[in-house]
């Protein structure tokens, strides 16, 4: 990674800015941003505009990262980009050697895919693009789109190199907010606020915060999620099912609505109630407190941050009634290992050290020492793994009816996770036709997705919900 936009702005203009064809709404922070960007263009598709995707990193396939209404690029499709796009990327290169010899910067892995995802975007057509940040703000690749709608998730530590204080990271992240920008922001620590505010005022952008501007009113667990009541303004829309687990993901429905607002404007005004519940009965976000088998129950969640690991912890807490919860934890060697792990001391009775499936992955002895300093004579039992594949088993091999088990600590090892349980399936018919929503036959089905998630009753306990029957 190299803190500079000269090769994606020139990538991109040798494509002739495919990126400046649409609006975009554009998401940073140290977590949520994922679920957000799902969250933004489930709405957009419910409402009939039809939204690009651009995520990092992937599960399974890095078709996941790009997609039009919902739909992943196909394997022919993604081909044809990258052949494209390719070429002029080695262009590029040639001309940075000739410029700085071979200590030049090639042009990245994550540069050349952002480049195909605006492409791509650009041909379909798009209405609208929905972009997540890689990394940062300022100087991730993803940094030369509009930036009409700019979004800030929670704001807190993570990656070493945007800088060792919230406040420090902030100033990172808040470098995609462009000059009038609507700048849609979560709730944030002073310190972060503070920096986003400068920032605001330096290009004359407006905000909208979380707590003031748009909130949620009110919420219930629910069977497979909860159901909310949010408020963008004085607007309130009640009744929302969110197939989602966990306080954040609350937080992250708020936000995903409110910037959703800020794209559509007035439009957003006369729009149905129905139009907001059906776009978030309709998310998915796999790999985010995602149950991914039952008998036993296996669920997976990429936290790969303190704040993560804890809202994550916070989430299985409230929504899950575990006789035990084991443990399965494999992070990167570059990230706070101790603070991952120690998230979820109150809830694990066996941990499972393991291997992640990465070259930056911990080893299992490093995850193994980790746990053993924050369950060591507590009576958990502690074992080692080889790698996910060799964890799951001796999981599955001790859980007793009633049990859970959590695999996390990366995003890579959710995903080795995912593709034990829930192996990716490419269709053989590789040139699928993305529904588009004006296709759409816009008769009243008189369903509004309630009957998907219903509140629980208070008189219904974890034993009864959560029982060895469950499918």
């Amino acid at each position: 990674m190299v803190p500079d936009l000269s090769r994606i702005t020139a990538l991109t203009g040798l494509l002739g800015d495919p990126q400046l064809a649409y609006p975009t709404v554009h998401v940073t922070g140290t977590n949520g941003k994922g679920s957000t960007v799902r969250m933004a263009a489930s709405l957009c598709n419910a409402a009939g505009i039809s939204a690009g995707t651009y995520t990092s990193p992937h599960l399974q396939t890095v078709r996941e990262r790009l997609t039009v209404a919902g739909q992943y690029i196909t394997e022919r499709q993604f081909a044809v980009i990258y052949d494209d796009v390719a070429p002029l990327a080695d262009l590029v290169d040639e001309q940075a050697r000739a410029s700085h010899g071979d200590d030049a910067d090639m042009v990245t892995f994550f540069e050349l895919l952002t480049a195909m995802a605006f492409w791509w975007f650009a041909d379909a057509p798009v209405d609208v693009g929905i972009i997540e940040v890689g990394m940062g703000g300022k100087w991730d690749a993803t940094n030369v789109v509009r930036g009409d709608v700019a979004v800030l998730a929670p704001i807190d530590i993570d990656h070493r190199e945007l800088g060792s204080t919230p406040a420090e990271v902030a100033v990172e992240k808040s470098g995609i907010i462009k000059a009038g920008s609507r700048v849609v922001s979560a709730a944030q620590p002073d310190d972060v606020a503070a920096v986003i505010d400068r920032a605001i005022d330096e290009v004359g952008a407006t905000i909208w915060r979380e707590g003031s501007d748009f909130a949620v009113v009110d919420h219930q667990v629910a069977v497979g999620g909860q159901l909310l009541t949010l408020r963008v303004g004085d607007r309130i829309i009640d009744d929302i099912v969110v197939p989602l687990y966990g306080g954040h993901q609350r937080s992250n429905a708020a936000l995903a609505l409110a910037s959703f607002a800020a794209l559509t404007e007035s439009s957003f005004a006369s729009m149905d109630d129905d139009v907001i519940r059906h776009g978030f009965a309709a998310v998915t976000v796999p790999g985010r407190l995602e149950v991914i088998h039952r008998d036993p129950t296996i669920i997976i969640d990429g936290a790969h941050n303190p704040h993560g690991a804890r809202a994550a912890a916070a989430a299985l807490d409230a929504s899950f009634g575990f006789r035990d919860l084991i443990l399965v934890v494999a992070c990167l060697d570059d990230k706070d290992i101790d603070g991952i792990v120690s998230a979820y001391q109150p809830l694990a009775s066996h941990v499972i050290a393991a291997a992640a499936p990465s070259e930056r992955g911990a080893s299992a002895q490093v995850m193994y020492d980790a746990a053993l300093a924050v369950w060591g004579n507590t009576g958990v039992v502690i074992e080692q793994a080889a790698d996910i594949k060799q964890a799951c088993d001796m999981a599955q091999a001790v859980a007793r009816p009633g049990d859970g088990i959590l695999v996390t600590g990366s995003l890579y090892s959710a995903g080795a996770a995912r593709d034990l349980y829930l192996p990716l399936v490419v269709s053989a018919d590789d040139d699928a036709v993305i529904w588009q929503p004006d296709d759409e036959d816009t008769g009243d089905t008189g369903d509004t997705g309630d009957e998907l998630i219903q509140p629980l009753p208070d008189y219904i306990t974890d034993d009864e919900l959560y029982s060895e029957d469950d499918a």
